[in-house]
Parts: structure tokens; sequence; C-alpha cells
């Protein structure tokens, strides 16, 4: 399963990062995507695969 990703796109992971948050915003495409954590901030890099497997659902930029 490809997921279609852009840019400013929300991103709901199955897991919380450990500052509790679920949501992150998709900042970078490519092999590796950059995603920002909507309840610290933190900027992280996950190769694609890793996080394909990791979603749950996404939300698009514009909210629809």
């Amino acid at each position: 399963m490809a997921l279609e990703l852009n840019i400013g796109d929300m991103v709901r992971m199955r897991k919380a990062h450990p500052c509790g948050g679920y949501l992150w915003r998709v900042t970078r495409l490519g092999a590796d995507i950059g995603l920002e954590c909507q309840q610290c901030g933190r900027y992280v890099m996950l190769p694609r695969p890793y996080l394909e497997r990791r979603v749950r659902e996404v939300l698009p930029a514009g909210g629809g």
C-alpha cells in the first residue's frame, strides 16, 4: 500500500510519541519523510516503508 502524502498533510500514528501526541504534520517528502509533532514540535525523519507501517490515517491539508 503506497501512501499518498503531500506537504502539510496531517498523519495520525498508531502509537503515541513520548510527549503523548498522535498527530504529525508532513514537512518533507522523498525516500525519507519529514514529520513535525503537533504537540511538542519535535522534528523527525522516517524512512517511507517504516512510516507506511505505522500510520493509522492521513488527514489531507485544507481540512477536507
